[in-house]
């Protein structure tokens, strides 16, 4: 395909694949479009195995790698220090919530004494060390998905020869990411699942590449936001777009590694069972609507900690909801919920990742026919 995506990242459709799971990113990769292996939560022991797998099996196929390096995040630059204290608001309301449902919160520790890998993650050696694994690998992308990326990372990326793409919701955050030299915006909508703005992909498409187009900059954008069929690929492309950044479409895949339960909850959900919130990570990302996020958005819920002490609140708990709703633990399965965006309404059948890439690609040229069509000779 003619796209500036294609050229600079070497793939033959401009479709890239977000994904927490390596077997995803391979096949897509191999799909002809690109994987992008998201390593925010991993220390960099992990990601170096991650990405010894991925190379031993994606055939030499370009793939990328997302990281989560905010502006501001409580307890920056406190490199040693032991998170604070988790209020005892926050313990009571998930020992509230979890005794609801029946779920045993008797083992269940919130000292928040220990940092999490993804505050780890967040801070400036954290970040270098998360980086210096990254690109000892054939990576043909790096992304950053929150704010303008580190120097470090633009600086690595071009001695590297290798991209960088960083997230943006509004036109002018995408003007920042320009001036700052980034490589490729990826434009996402408040549809999108996971950290999101307000804007919607319709609005926020057409906007950041009229405004890049008025400041003279060529940056090429990947859309976001909703995007789970080819023919919503081909109208953000029509919108300025040059290709599409997508995540909750492969979360129902057969590769993906998404909880059982959380895979049949998205396959029957309709798009309006998301909500967006900042219980989960303390920043605004979307989630499939269940009684856990409910709970945080009634009367009298505690606030969400700032970025990244809400995450020690929330994972804890969650991820002993997930093991039990795997159990059958009916009050969990009730819980259980994970980032994804609106088009959860149209992902209501279970492929493998490779299938649904050329899905994407049929029902583009689709699309691309029915509007020639409607031009006359």
């Amino acid at each position: 395909m003619q796209s500036p995506i294609c050229a600079m990242l070497g793939i033959e459709f401009p479709l890239l694949a977000f994904s927490h799971c390596r077997d995803v990113v391979v096949a897509v990769s191999k799909a002809g479009g690109m994987g992008v292996f998201g390593a925010a939560s991993l220390p960099p022991e992990r990601l170096e195995e991650e990405l010894a797998w991925i190379d031993a099996h994606i055939g030499g196929r370009p793939y990328g790698v997302d990281l989560i390096v905010p502006n501001s995040f409580a307890g920056k630059g406190e490199e040693k220090a032991a998170s604070p204290p988790i209020p005892d608001a926050h313990k009571a309301f998930i020992a509230g919530l979890l005794q609801k449902h029946g779920v045993d919160d008797s083992d269940l520790s919130l000292s928040g004494a220990a940092r999490s890998s993804l505050g780890d993650n967040m801070s400036d050696d954290g970040a270098a060390r998360l980086l210096e694994v990254a690109f000892r690998h054939p990576i043909a992308l790096i992304a950053n998905a929150l704010g303008v990326p580190p120097p470090l990372m633009l600086e690595l990326g071009k001695r590297h020869n290798v991209p960088v793409a960083a997230l943006v919701g509004t036109r002018d955050h995408a003007l920042a990411q320009v001036r700052a030299g980034v490589d490729i915006l990826v434009v996402a909508g408040g549809e999108a699942g996971g950290h999101c703005g307000e804007v919607a992909t319709m609005v926020l498409v057409p906007e950041v590449a009229a405004a890049v187009e008025a400041v003279g900059a060529t940056t090429p954008i990947l859309a976001a936001g909703g995007i789970v069929t080819g023919r919503q690929m081909a109208a953000a492309m029509a919108m300025g777009a040059h290709g599409a950044w997508t995540g909750s479409v492969w979360l129902t895949t057969a590769e993906a590694e998404t909880n059982p339960v959380v895979k049949e909850k998205m396959l029957l959900a309709s798009s309006r069972d998301t909500v967006r919130s900042k219980s989960r990570t303390g920043k605004p990302s979307r989630q499939l609507r269940s009684p856990w996020t409910d709970a945080w958005e009634a009367e009298g819920a505690p606030k969400p900690l700032p970025m990244p002490m809400q995450s020690l609140v929330s994972e804890p708990p969650l991820r002993k909801v997930d093991k039990l709703a795997e159990g059958g633990h009916e009050g969990a399965k009730a819980l259980a919920t994970y980032w994804v965006g609106q088009g959860v309404g149209l992902m209501n059948e279970a492929m493998g990742a490779g299938q649904v890439v050329q899905e994407f690609k049929q029902d583009w040229v689709a699309a691309c026919e029915r509007l020639n069509g409607f031009i006359s000779e």
